[in-house]
């Protein structure tokens, strides 16, 4: 019989999974494709295990989530692999460096602070110490570090968020309504007399002020938008039930059949609770 792979040898856990990803990444006995990989070719992988981790949250599917998890925690392996064949940093010193930043940036747990905070005055505190830290590395201005390759509706929030800190922002959300109707008027202006350009431009500027609304109202728009997704899904899926009992297809269908259906969808969700 042939003999097994040293790899079943190595007890469970992250040890184990570092070294399958050492094996995956062995110039001689490795996998042809993960070989070719480089942080570049990978980084949209991680992007997407992220998104997908919270997208099992938003459906409270358990059950993935474990699995999500695991995607997600090896691309940091992955990440770690290349940077060690590098010479750069190592799987330990990452692990240190977040370890060294969290007990930094929790005093009141890991200090003489006191834990008797509301929450938020331990957020305060937080994004005072994460602003003491840009300072320490020479970012000088309050939107110095942000990272640019954010989606974009989250950079928008993260960057009024920064604003606001210093004081850049609206008093109240009564100010904020009020510029969505101005911005919502001057993308009409621009629809009507425009060209695509500047339609674009007031688009975004409608986008921006709507993102600044949630945050006045407490809510994540990136979270909030999800929601809206994860609800419109569900409800055009409810629509197209209703057309197959029907013997029909949306295509066969028009505007004035699916929407009296998509009303029939949202009133009994409604009655569901």
């Amino acid at each position: 019989m042939p003999e097994q792979d040293p790899i079943f040898d190595i007890p469970e856990g992250i040890d184990r999974l570092r070294a399958i990803m050492r094996r995956l990444r062995d110039p001689e006995t490795g996998c042809p494709w993960d070989l070719e990989q480089d942080f570049t070719s990978i980084a949209p992988y991680t992007i997407e295990e992220g998104y997908e981790v919270a997208d099992a949250i938003e459906r409270q599917a358990w059950g993935e989530l474990e699995g999500e998890l695991g995607d997600l925690m090896f691309q940091t392996v992955y990440h770690t692999q290349m940077a060690e064949e590098a010479g750069l940093f190592s799987f330990d010193s990452v692990v240190k460096a977040i370890s060294d930043k969290m007990i930094a940036r929790h005093p009141h747990v890991f200090g003489d602070e006191s834990r008797e905070k509301s929450a938020e005055q331990q957020t305060a505190d937080w994004e005072a110490i994460k602003a003491a830290e840009r300072a320490g590395k020479e970012q000088k201005g309050a939107l110095d570090g942000l990272t640019a390759n954010l989606p974009a509706l989250l950079r928008a929030y993260k960057l009024q968020k920064r604003a606001a800190r210093v004081g850049f922002d609206w008093p109240d959300a009564e100010d904020v309504l009020a510029k969505i109707a101005e911005e919502a008027n001057e993308l009409t202006e621009a629809r009507d007399s425009l060209g695509a350009d500047e339609i674009e431009e007031e688009f975004g500027d409608l986008l921006f002020v709507m993102v600044n609304l949630g945050r006045h109202l407490g809510v994540e728009p990136e979270a909030a938008l999800r929601r809206a997704n994860a609800k419109f899904t569900r409800r055009f899926k409810g629509v197209e039930e209703r057309l197959a009992a029907l013997g029909k297809r949306p295509e066969d269908s028009d505007l004035e059949e699916m929407d009296t259906l998509w009303d029939e969808v949202k009133a009994l969700e409604k009655d569901r609770g």
